[in-house]
């Protein structure tokens, strides 16, 4: 059985389309990558799940999408899921209908052509409709270690996993990078970053029990996390596929020909 590159027209730039539903600092990172020489990707569309105009009610603006696009004059696309659901009058958990939202998002792809999606914040849970479409060709960074199991689950999924990993005893946290499958966090497993230690002087005793404190401390962990992780191996991931050197294949994914079922670590 062969080995499939997640792209394999290294010939020619690949195209990039970032979904992004907040600040957009992950695809701020992938834009700035994507303009130094080497850069074997170009990213070429900007899609957001919120129309721009809506603001918070402090006056920020839920998502940057449009200001980045129209800054670095990339393509930009919309498809409001709050309107959406709005006009169905159905709350934004019901997921029965979410593929037809899915079915409106690659309607706004098709305008474009795309050879990978960098979910970047993006808030809505993707569907098989937009899965099977762009099979392998969706990634994502996770802050946490995806590596980290609980029986014969990863342990570390879903939201507030830097506090779930200090609360445990973690002695370092670390993000990863993976291919969106249709159960959240558990695609296959591209790039781990290097570790960031975690020095606590409180007890886990006492962060349990001091909300503020423990809130002050898992911020700061997120914040090197970011720096040292999302920020450095998402860009890094993009590019590496982009050169051919990630496959799917018998083994699960392969780098540089070589299988890596738990991924490429860093330190």
């Amino acid at each position: 059985m062969a080995i499939n590159p997640l792209y394999p027209h290294t010939e020619r730039k690949m195209r990039v389309a970032l979904f992004i539903s907040g600040s957009g600092t992950n695809g701020l990172k992938i834009i700035q990558r994507s303009k130094q020489p080497d850069s074997k990707y170009e990213v070429s569309l900007i899609f957001t799940d919120v129309k721009d105009e809506r603001t918070k009610r402090n006056g920020a603006k839920r998502t940057r999408a449009k200001d980045i696009a129209l800054e670095h004059d990339i393509a930009y696309e919309f498809l409001d899921i709050r309107d959406f659901y709005a006009m169905r009058g159905l709350k934004r958990t019901d997921l029965s209908i979410r593929p037809d939202f899915d079915k409106l998002v690659l309607e706004k792809l098709g305008n474009h052509t795309i050879d990978l999606i960098a979910n970047a914040g993006y808030m809505s849970i993707m569907t098989p409709v937009l899965l099977d479409e762009y099979d392998g060709k969706i990634v994502n960074v996770h802050p946490a270690d995806l590596t980290i199991m609980e029986g014969d689950k990863r342990k570390y999924v879903g939201i507030h996993v830097v506090e779930d990993a200090i609360l445990a005893g973690e002695p370092e946290v670390r993000s990863t990078t993976h291919i969106v499958r249709e159960e959240v966090d558990h695609g296959e497993i591209l790039v781990i970053s290097e570790p960031v230690p975690v020095k606590l002087s409180q007890s886990i005793e006492e962060l349990e029990q001091d909300k503020k404190l423990r809130k002050e401390i898992v911020s700061g962990y997120q914040d090197q996390l970011k720096e040292r992780g999302d920020w450095v191996i998402y860009p890094m991931t993009i590019q590496m596929i982009a050169q051919g050197r990630f496959a799917l294949g018998p083994e699960g994914v392969y780098f540089d020909g070589e299988p890596v079922p738990k991924g490429y670590r860093i330190g």
